[in-house]
């Protein structure tokens, strides 16, 4: 079975810093991302990984990083300058593909449960 789970969320202060993991199992993904969704919202996408490289949403551009261990079969995304604006829950997500040409939810076939980020003072 393919799982992907995640884990690193938290309350932080604006401005504070979070790291969140994603730890893949059942398959080794290339093409890898993180959504978020807060409350009342559409799920959004934040930023994506793959063979070619990485992209991100205009929202989280310069201060999000998201990389990848393949050893580990683990995705990371690191969170600096967080704001209130970013408080949602973020969700892992895979698609088995080498590139993962396109951004919209519906292109991901694998999805984590989620982990819960809320920036306030």
């Amino acid at each position: 079975d393919v799982r992907l789970v995640e884990s690193g969320g938290n309350l932080v202060q604006p401005g504070g810093s979070l790291r969140l993991s994603c730890a893949a199992s059942g398959y080794t993904p290339y093409c890898m991302a993180w959504f978020r969704q807060a409350p009342g919202k559409e799920r959004e996408w934040v930023a994506t990984i793959d063979s070619a490289g990485s992209g991100y949403a205009d929202s989280v551009k310069g201060r999000f990083t998201i990389s990848k261990d393949n050893a580990k079969n683990s995705l990371y995304l690191q969170m600096n300058s967080l704001k209130p604006e970013d408080t949602a829950m973020y969700y892992c997500a895979s698609r088995r593909t080498t590139y993962c040409a396109g951004t919209y939810d519906g292109l991901f076939g694998y999805w984590g449960q989620g982990t819960q980020v809320t920036v306030s003072s």
